[in-house]
């Protein structure tokens, strides 16, 4: 039997999962691909194999509403008659914020789950649905390795100055600090900087993970030094609901004049703002370029999404003390030319020329003159979860770190 790890990433209605065999001494492979999304409502599985070929495409449509429970029994089912000699070993998943105590992948245990647990109010439009197929998989499957891998891990290293707020010392002790997220996006994308040109592993750095979450990352020499997203996901870019950097002061202003309910507030932030609050049309940059030229708030959302980027991109390069390349990844970052367009248009200032052609074909190298250089990567996070899962399983477990109580 071949050895096999499940890698799961699961949203508030969705469910993304990735099988991989896992060979001794050998780059986890991917042997299928599926999204479960519409859960709750009607849910719709889809699954690819290696070659992208959809193996499995089924509508359950809306009288056979079901959570990720059953779906989980799905996939488990759907594995079990498709196995081909694969024998499952273990569940890695991944999980947007370990605190400050989980700086890499770790096996879970009834004191880890409890510990990640406390950590939902610091991520709490995805914290509680990372964790949701943990506690699943322990009642019906108890004996069955699970590994959480954190998105907050990778900046665990950054300088203590690029991690503070300038808040009362108490406040920094009980945890409100900059922890950053995307980690996950970020390591993939450090671990194969030399493959595109040996020059990007050695120096200065900015990725842009543009999603429907968003956020750049500073690197030096493969390493995160600083991060747009601080104490939760809601910080830095705009997002496509999320509202990205805000004066705190606005929340008071939430809270005391227009009468909103901390709930209320929370949820306008985190689900009612970005592209679709300032649009008023759509979280989707795809529908948002679509409709552009008549719609001025759509155009008008584009323009904030790229105004942002050039802001933050620049207090990012002043952190580096320079800037030698831009890596664009993540489903806008990777796909949507005209917005690296006028990114990189905007970022003329550091020395970028567009290369029109390149970009508009997809890269990977989309700039060029002598000035610094411009990337397409795409990301692979799940990959990054499946070589974390493997790490851990070959830990002894004397060695795998336990949660400061």
């Amino acid at each position: 039997m071949t050895p096999v790890l499940l890698v799961l990433n699961a949203g508030s209605s969705s469910l993304k999962f990735q099988v991989f065999t896992l060979g001794d001494g050998e780059e986890p492979q991917r042997i299928f691909r599926g999204l479960f999304e519409g859960l709750r409502e009607a849910p719709h599985l889809r699954i690819r194999d290696r070659t992208g070929t959809t193996v499995a495409d089924e509508d359950f449509g809306s009288d056979g509403a079901f959570g990720h429970e059953d779906a989980l029994l799905h996939v488990a089912a759907w594995m079990r008659a498709h196995s081909g000699g694969f024998e499952l070993v273990a569940v890695g998943h991944r999980i947007v914020h370990g605190g400050m105590t989980y700086c890499e992948p770790v096996r879970v245990t009834a004191e880890v789950l409890e510990a990640l647990e406390r950590l939902v109010p610091l991520a709490p439009l995805h914290q509680p649905h990372n964790l949701e197929p943990i506690r699943i998989f322990r009642r019906r499957f108890p004996d069955l390795p699970q590994v959480a891998c954190f998105d907050t891990a990778f900046h665990a290293g950054q300088p203590e100055i690029a991690r503070l707020f300038a808040l009362p010392h108490a406040m920094i002790e009980g945890g409100v600090r900059r922890y950053g997220f995307h980690g996950l996006s970020y390591a993939y994308i450090a671990s194969v900087l030399a493959e595109y040109d040996p020059a990007l592993a050695a120096g200065r750095v900015v990725v842009a993970h543009l999603g429907n979450g968003a956020s750049l990352c500073a690197l030096n020499r493969g390493a995160s030094v600083a991060t747009t997203m601080g104490f939760s996901a809601l910080d830095g870019l705009p997002m496509g609901t999320r509202c990205g950097s805000l004066d705190a002061g606005i929340v008071f202003y939430m809270l005391r004049e227009m009468k909103l309910g901390p709930a209320e507030a929370e949820r306008m932030l985190y689900t009612q703002s970005g592209l679709l609050g300032v649009s008023g049309i759509s979280n989707d940059m795809r529908t948002l370029r679509r409709v552009a030229a008549r719609e001025p708030d759509a155009r008008r959302a584009i323009d904030l999404f790229v105004y942002r980027i050039g802001r933050e991109l620049g207090s990012l390069v002043a952190a580096l003390g320079g800037i030698d390349a831009l890596i664009f990844t993540a489903g806008i970052g990777e796909n949507d030319a005209a917005t690296r367009a006028e990114v990189l248009r905007g970022a003329a200032w550091a020395g970028f020329e567009l290369d029109d052609a390149a970009n508009a074909s997809g890269g990977p190298r989309v700039t060029r003159g002598p000035g610094p250089t411009a990337w397409v990567i795409p990301t692979d996070e799940e990959l990054m979860i499946a070589r974390g899962t493997r790490a851990v399983l070959s830990r002894p477990r004397s060695s795998r770190p336990q949660p400061a109580l």
